[in-house]
Parts: C-alpha cells; structure tokens; sequence
C-alpha cells in the first residue's frame, strides 16, 4: 500500500486555556485573529503548535496559511506538496457510529430511556470487540451521550485503538470543572482525544415506561399499543418523546456541533443510543420516517461512514463478522492503516 495519506488545508480544533487571561499559546508564528460565535478564529501565519487562549475555555478554528495540519496526526505525516485547493477537494474524515452495548436494563428487558444504568459483563464484552473492529480507523474526537453506558462503550473501545491514545473527558459542567482537568504537559495532551459529553446525543425519553417490564407493559396496554409507542415514530409514550422529538434534538445537535468538525477534516466518533443514533442515520443517509422506524442497530456494532465533499457515504454493514466484512475501506484509511503498520513494527 501506498504510504501517503490523506491530509486537509482548513486545520484542527484545539482547547486551549491560559489561567484566566487571553492571549497565545507558545509555539505560533504570525496569527491574527476574529471574532465568531463561539470562541475566536484565528488565521495561522507559521503554525508549528499550541492555541489561542481565552478567558474561559473556547473551541477555536485554526486555519493554517500553509499545508501542513493533517487529519491523521503524527501516525500518518502529510508528504505531498500539493496546494491547499486541491487538498480541499480530495479531503475526507471518517465517522463511526456504535450504540452502546447491552445494559443491565436491556439484560432485564425493562425499558431504559434516561435512566442511567451501566453495562453488562456481555456489554463490557461488546464494547471491546467494537473497539478492536475500529483500532485501525483514525480517530480524533468522541462525542457521546451524558449516559454512563454510552460512555462506557466509548471508552472501553478506545482501550483496543493501536494508536493508544487516551479518551478524556472535557468537563465544561462549570467553570472549576473546566479548570480542576486541564492537562498542563504539551506532549500528554497530543496523547489524548477530547470525549465530549452532550444530552442531546441521550436515548428517547421514554416517559411512564421507564422502568417498566417490556412485557408486562404489553400484557397491560396491548402488544398494538406498545408496539406504537416503540415503533411509531411520531406518537411519544405517555410523558415521553417519539421518535421525531428525538431526532430533533440529536440531528440538530449533529448539524451545529459535529458535522462542522468533519468538515475541518476531523475523524468522528459517535457512542450513543438506539433511538439517537437512528435518528442521525435518518439525516445521514436520507431515510423517510417510515424507513427510519424499521432501522435495527445492534449493540456494539460499529457503522462507518466517510464524510467527503459535503456528503455521507456509508462504508460499513453491520452484520458482517469481520473488519474486512465490515468495513469497504477507502484509500486513505488503506493507507492510514499501513501507517499504523509501519509505526508499530
């Protein structure tokens, strides 16, 4: 395989803070700066490391005046010296789905929604086997549910990642949250992939179900009722959310948040929920509301999907036993992979 790798003109998001005052990290050359909604963008003149800092912690884009940010980090060095136009055109990020693996609810058949209940030994097992289905795929940033169990997923599978590197979590829940995990060593932090934990990404609410035996909940309102609860995707159960309310949130929270990191040319990993992550496969691929409610997503099975010149293209197949099965790979993760190969021999 070719050793060249895929690489990006736009740059990276970094997370920088500087002890309550503004002002630039070390290791820039030439920057200037402007405001936009959130955080700052900031033109890159000579970029060899660091970020801006701001008051308080801020995403910021760092758009490099010369080619040299890549997708694949250190594992996989950009070697061509093409323009950043043409890199633009040839840029792709990749973006994994997996739903949690199986809780102690799903194991007691109760209906779980909200409710934050950890995995099971076989979900433990799950998470791992994902993450060796995914240890050759880059990955850059984690976003997950506020649940444990999502979380759980996505750091068990970052354990089997040949790249090694740690998931943390960025803990903007208050200001001295955000103060008390800051990593002060420059080379830890290029070790790390920020986990980032959103509510919206949460499985439907399910309302006066929670906690509910799911077949004594049908013995009581009629397989029909509760089939319609499950299945519909507009009628919500009592007090809860359908479907629909949930893709609202989920998609929006994609479209604002995640799909602007593709875009830069971040690599995406996404633990979530059955219901979230079918609502995000809707937007993803185009399904109709009556296509989304026959979507089956399995526990602890991986989706791929390559996100390039602003469109979706899924290259994974979920029931398939083996990464080869699984996974239709691109050139560049083909090469991303030998990179890997190479680095780790």
């Amino acid at each position: 395989m070719a050793a060249t790798t895929l690489h990006q003109a736009v740059g990276t998001l970094q997370s920088c803070r500087n002890n309550g005052t503004s002002g630039l990290c070390p290791d820039y050359g030439h920057v200037s700066l402007r405001s936009v909604s959130k955080g700052f963008k900031v033109d890159v003149g000579l970029l060899r490391g660091g970020s801006f800092c701001s008051k308080k912690r801020s995403t910021c884009v760092i758009q490099a005046s010369a080619p040299q940010a890549t997708v694949f980090d250190s594992a996989s060095a950009p070697s061509s010296t093409a323009t950043s136009d043409s890199k633009k055109k040839t840029s792709e990020a990749a973006l994994i789905l997996i739903r949690h693996g199986e809780s102690m609810w799903n194991e007691k058949n109760l209906f779980t929604g909200c409710v934050d209940v950890p995995l099971t030994t076989k979900g433990v097992e799950e998470a791992i086997e994902a993450g060796k289905r995914i240890s050759n795929i880059p990955v850059d940033m984690i976003y997950t549910s506020a649940l444990i169990r999502a979380q759980m997923t996505a750091m068990l599978a970052m354990t089997q990642h040949r790249r090694k590197k740690v998931p943390t979590i960025i803990h903007e829940e208050s200001e001295q949250a955000g103060e008390w995990s800051q990593i002060f060593s420059e080379e830890t932090n290029k070790q790390c992939i920020p986990v980032v934990t959103a509510w919206q990404l949460n499985e439907r609410m399910y309302g006066e179900l929670q906690g509910l035996n799911k077949q004594e909940t049908a013995d009581r309102y009629g397989k029909e009722q509760v089939h319609e609860w499950r299945r519909s995707y507009d009628i919500p159960p009592p007090n809860g959310e359908s479907l629909e309310m949930c893709a609202e949130r989920a998609v929006a929270y994609f479209k604002e948040h995640i799909e602007p990191e593709l875009a830069v040319g971040k690599n995406i990993m996404i633990a979530a929920h059955g219901n979230s992550l079918r609502s995000i496969i809707m937007y993803l691929d185009k399904l109709t509301s009556q296509e989304v409610i026959s979507l089956e997503l399995a526990t602890g099975i991986p989706m791929l999907y390559i996100f390039k010149e602003g469109r979706f293209i899924r290259r994974g197949s979920p029931p398939a036993p083996t990464e080869a099965g699984v996974y239709a790979y691109t050139k560049t993760l083909a090469q991303y992979r030998q990179k890997l190969d190479d680095m780790l021999q």
